[in-house]
């Protein structure tokens, strides 16, 4: 984010005024994007530790592949996962009062909706971020490869989630692990664009301010889900409540 200094005549003054609050409100994007740079660096010496040669990103033109399969792929272990999601909602095992012990599962139920929705809205943006992505090389596929990992992780942090609140003990610590799962899910999807972007893998079609919107609407979940898990360390609700919110 830049500031901008106006000239004296331009009203100075209130420009130098607005400069901390702007520098205040650029921190948390910048701390976002230096991780997000750190994933990517740690993919790149991973790439060129089992790339030909030891170079990566340095494949020819036609080791840049479609993104067809990787789609494909993705697709898969995306349904997989929320197909695991209900597994973690077991039937009462008291049948006496049945309805007592189906409301009892309310934990469940909320968990279960809360990470469907979140991985639906992932899989929606990995669609529409490889709609932008023309070809994919060894990096490429290598982050895509840990989002898939982490998404595949998600449905265990939820079945701890719902394991603490019906419990009643532990909610806090649980809702910050859940909201870790989150936020690392938003971190390695972040990673996939910004190397594409970077390395211009993306489409021709798509101009650079278009590419800079998506990018900044990618990095606002980094900043909303680390919000959740920080306040779910001291309301638990409050931070499931925030959490679901960017699953809208």
């Amino acid at each position: 984010m830049r500031t901008t200094f106006l000239a004296p005549s331009e009203g100075a003054k209130p420009a130098a005024v607005d400069a901390p609050r702007a520098a205040m409100q650029a921190r948390p994007s910048l701390r976002g994007a230096a991780r997000v740079s750190w994933v990517i660096r740690w993919a790149r010496w991973l790439a060129m530790a089992r790339a030909p040669g030891g170079k990566a990103g340095a494949d020819s033109p036609s080791a840049h592949r479609d993104t067809g399969r990787l789609v494909a792929f993705s697709d898969a272990v995306f349904a997989i996962t929320v197909t695991l999601l209900v597994l973690e909602i077991r039937p009462p095992t008291d049948y006496s009062d049945l309805l007592h012990g189906l409301l009892a599962l309310w934990p469940s139920y909320l968990a279960y909706a809360v990470t469907f929705l979140f991985i639906g809205q992932v899989w929606a943006n990995h669609h529409v971020m490889f709609d932008h992505i023309r070809a994919a090389d060894r990096v490429v596929l290598l982050l895509n490869t840990l989002l898939l990992m982490v998404v595949a992780f998600l449905p265990f942090a939820t079945s701890v989630l719902a394991g603490a609140f019906r419990n009643g003990h532990g909610e806090r610590t649980a809702v910050v692990f859940y909201g870790i799962a989150f936020w690392v899910t938003a971190l390695t999807f972040n990673a996939v664009w910004h190397y594409a972007r970077r390395h211009r893998l993306l489409s021709d079609a798509l101009d650079p301010a278009g590419a800079t919107a998506i990018g900044r609407r990618f990095q606002l979940a980094l900043a909303w889900l680390a919000t959740g898990a920080i306040l779910g360390a001291a309301l638990p609700v409050l931070g499931v409540a925030v959490i679901a919110c960017r699953c809208r």
